[in-house]
């Protein structure tokens, strides 16, 4: 028999949730929104395993650099990616291990089997 995760005890690898505002709510549903295009989440994948430029991540994807630029412009509005610069170019990358953990948990989520209750 399966438990509730939402009552399982906290630990380190799973703390209790933050007390949330409407504003905070709102974010994080906006946040949701900015994932739901299929070409953010994909430039979001490109992003996840080492940092990119934004020529890289257009020939990579088949997408327009001007596309890729204007969907990086939101993502790290978003705080969702974070651009460093080496000489003439920007590389970016996932902005921290929470993002990151959330495209790797949802991609093992909808990969495994699903469970019979």
């Amino acid at each position: 028999m399966r438990t509730d995760p939402c009552s399982e005890p906290h630990t380190a690898e799973h703390p209790p949730l933050p007390a949330l505002s409407q504003q905070d709510i709102a974010r994080l549903a906006d946040t949701f929104k900015l994932l739901g295009d299929p070409s953010r989440l994909r430039i979001l994948l490109q992003c996840l395993t080492q940092p990119a430029a934004v020529n890289d991540i257009a020939e990579a994807l088949q997408l327009s650099q001007s596309l890729v630029s204007h969907h990086l412009r939101l993502l790290k509005a978003a705080r969702l990616v974070i651009g460093e610069r080496s000489a003439r170019h920007i590389y970016y990358r996932v902005a921290d291990n929470h993002v990151s953990h959330v495209l790797r948990d949802m991609a093992i989520h909808l990969t495994e089997e699903p469970v019979q209750d």
